[in-house]
């Protein structure tokens, strides 16, 4: 039922059961519902309370390991987490036919993360940005007294940069701290260090200092894939066409373009999910980095070489630690790092980039060939059943039935549950 008055004064101030309690008389939740949300599984509540803020329960997602890929010549078992059917096998089933040559080869660069300081209220911008570069050791030196023990571990702030941006509110002049935050995310880090330089700057400069904060767009932080997939591995060379042919669609038209990162984010965002990771800056990075012409365009590209063979590539900007954060906290996080055996965030966010390519591929493969919705449907088929009130024993029985009919539809789930449920009760 809809809530008469939202305010609720000092909710935040409540333990996580009176607040569970707030919530169930407001709005209408019987004894089963509540118990419903607060099905902890694996996490503590106090952890989750912590997390954070107006915890009542949690929510579980499946994790799903995707079998079958080798990186850099190295097998990996990748936990995926996601809601949607068919991507861990997708992602399975790609990685099988890209196991030749080492498999999937990646190469992830410097994790450097950029901190964002803006300067307004300045007459003579160029001149400024000059005065702030004139003090650049000064700068980076006060930066790194915020995180001895990052500049111990051989990262910290290396370098600057200032740009002069043209705004609507007239010049502003952006200087960029350029920080090695080695196996971790950085944002702490870096929006530490911003904070703490920007009193510097103002003295400096004469100006004022708004926005201190980190960018999303990590394109000091890139990691790179590319795998040759042979064609008589997948079908010929007229499969090969087809995915050479969907892959320019994408360069041609950012409609399709916006579809075609998709695919390759549904295997970075559900190895993100598994290990932890801010999965909300990892979309801002990369959807920011396809638009860095100006145009929208795909992370990923597809060729044919010169024995026809498919060869696929992809650049993305990749933001991930194993340190600090969800990563650290949530204990299925830590043991997702665990299933991969990573010992790095450079070797995570290449194991991530494998895995966009190989759902990439996936993806076009299936809509060069048989149509995208042929394999999603029938793993989709046990879903609607579930959705139509089948225990899950009998949810299989009727996706099959509906995969052998073609008739994969809510309505006939709801047919065939009513009809199987009735049939075994009589």
């Amino acid at each position: 039922m809809p809530v008469e008055n939202s305010r609720i004064p000092g909710f935040y101030k409540k333990t996580v059961e009176e607040r569970l309690d707030i919530i169930a008389q407001l709005v209408g939740l019987d004894e089963s519902e509540k118990k419903l949300i607060a099905s902890w599984g694996n996490l503590d509540p106090a952890i989750a309370d912590a997390m954070i803020e107006n915890v009542i329960g949690v929510m579980a997602y499946p994790m799903g390991i995707a079998v079958n890929f080798k990186i850099n010549g190295k097998d990996y078992l990748v936990p995926m987490v996601i809601e949607e059917s068919s991507v861990v096998a997708a992602a399975s089933n790609a990685a099988k036919v890209m196991r030749r040559d080492g498999g999937i080869q990646t190469v992830a660069t410097d994790p450097i993360m950029i901190a964002q300081i803006q300067l307004v209220n300045v007459k003579n911008p160029f001149y400024v940005k000059m005065k702030i570069i004139e003090h650049k050791d000064e700068i980076l030196d006060l930066a790194n007294k915020q995180d001895p023990v990052l500049v111990r571990l051989g990262g910290g702030a290396k370098d600057l940069e200032v740009r002069v941006l043209d705004s609507p509110l007239g010049p502003m002049v952006v200087t960029h701290l350029l920080v090695d935050v080695r196996d971790a995310m950085g944002a702490n880090a870096v929006n530490t260090m911003a904070e703490k330089v920007a009193p510097l700057i103002e003295r400096i400069t004469g100006g004022r200092v708004y926005l201190r904060i980190l960018s999303n767009l990590a394109d000091r932080r890139l990691v790179r894939a590319w795998v040759k997939v042979y064609k008589e591995d997948i079908g010929g060379e007229e499969v090969v066409d087809g995915i050479v042919a969907a892959s320019a669609f994408a360069w041609a038209d950012p409609y399709r373009a916006a579809t075609h990162n998709k695919g390759i984010m549904n295997g970075v965002i559900a190895v993100a999910l598994a290990t932890g990771q801010d999965h909300r800056a990892l979309e801002a990075g990369a959807h920011s980095y396809a638009a860095k012409t100006g145009v929208y365009k795909p992370l990923s590209t597809w060729e044919k070489d010169e024995d026809g063979n498919l060869v696929g590539t992809l650049e993305m900007p990749m933001a991930v630690g194993i340190v600090g954060g969800a990563t650290k906290v949530h204990p299925i996080a830590r043991l997702a790092l665990k299933i991969m055996g990573v010992s790095t965030a450079k070797e995570l966010a290449e194991i991530m980039a494998a895995v966009g390519l190989a759902q990439n591929f996936a993806a076009l493969r299936a809509l060069a060939t048989e149509g995208i919705q042929r394999g999603h449907m029938k793993l989709h088929a046990k879903n609607l059943a579930l959705m139509a009130g089948a225990t899950p024993e009998l949810a299989s029985r009727v996706a099959e039935i509906m995969v052998s009919e073609g008739r994969i539809t809510f309505d006939r789930a709801k047919e065939l549950v009513e009809e199987l449920t009735g049939r075994e009760q009589s």
